[in-house]
């Protein structure tokens, strides 16, 4: 069974950082890309970023929404089965629930319960 935990959330002033971290189990981690949305109440996911699986072997890639390319970077560790994404220099409007997804083999996309982030001052 796939399970996605993400953790990390919070309350953060604007201009602030945040560490975002997903646990995963129940497929095998290093097989497959990851991905982080975010989603507000009232309105629909909106992608964030995707890590390729192959990053570590120097042929993976990795993509950023543009709205925060240049300050959220994502990352893995494949022995811990853990993805991270790490905000800086965070606005209001990036407020919402994050959730790390992976795309399964069954074609459906997965996804954990989601931690709330809150950019306010």
């Amino acid at each position: 069974e796939v399970q996605l935990v993400e953790s990390g959330g919070g309350l953060v002033q604007p201009g602030g950082s945040l560490r975002l971290s997903c646990a995963a189990s129940g497929f095998i981690f290093g097989s497959y890309d990851m991905s982080w949305v975010r989603q507000v109440p009232g309105k629909g996911p909106e992608w964030v970023s995707t890590l390729d699986k192959n990053i570590n072997s120097g042929d993976g890639r990795i993509y950023y929404a543009e709205s925060v390319k240049g300050r959220f970077t994502i990352s893995r560790d494949n022995a811990k089965n853990m993805v991270y994404l790490q905000m800086t220099s965070v606005k209001p409007e990036d407020t919402g629930g994050y959730y790390c997804a992976v795309y399964g083999s069954d074609r459906r996309y997965y996804w954990g319960q989601g931690t709330q982030v809150t950019v306010s001052s």
